[in-house]
């Protein structure tokens, strides 16, 4: 599915050339991934999800959905994630995923 994501943004981009800072997930590092030439990956230091600004995102998506509660099954838990997604305005999104450094 990486490789997938990769060669879809790489033909989207129309020729320009960008930087792509991610995780040390092992998805992200598989060593048959071919990176498009007008890709370049940059790597987070391991062990830091306070540089990830989407970590806060999971966290508050979990808190809401995850926390204290048991599900019946897969399905009940997808729609509860996405019923309380669809609960967040772009100002929150914004508000927990603005980084200063970004």
């Amino acid at each position: 599915m990486m490789q997938i994501y990769l060669d879809e943004l790489s033909q989207s981009l129309d020729g320009k050339e960008i930087i792509l800072i991610m995780d040390q997930a092992g998805w992200h590092k598989s060593k048959d991934l071919a990176v498009p030439k007008n890709v370049e990956i940059w790597f987070l230091p391991p062990y830091s999800p306070e540089l990830n600004p989407v970590e806060r995102l999971w966290k508050m998506i979990k808190r809401n959905t995850l926390h204290n509660r048991l599900y019946d099954s897969l399905k009940q838990l997808e729609k509860a994630v996405v019923e309380y997604f669809d609960t967040l305005t772009s100002e929150v999104l914004m508000h927990l995923c603005t980084c200063s450094y970004i």
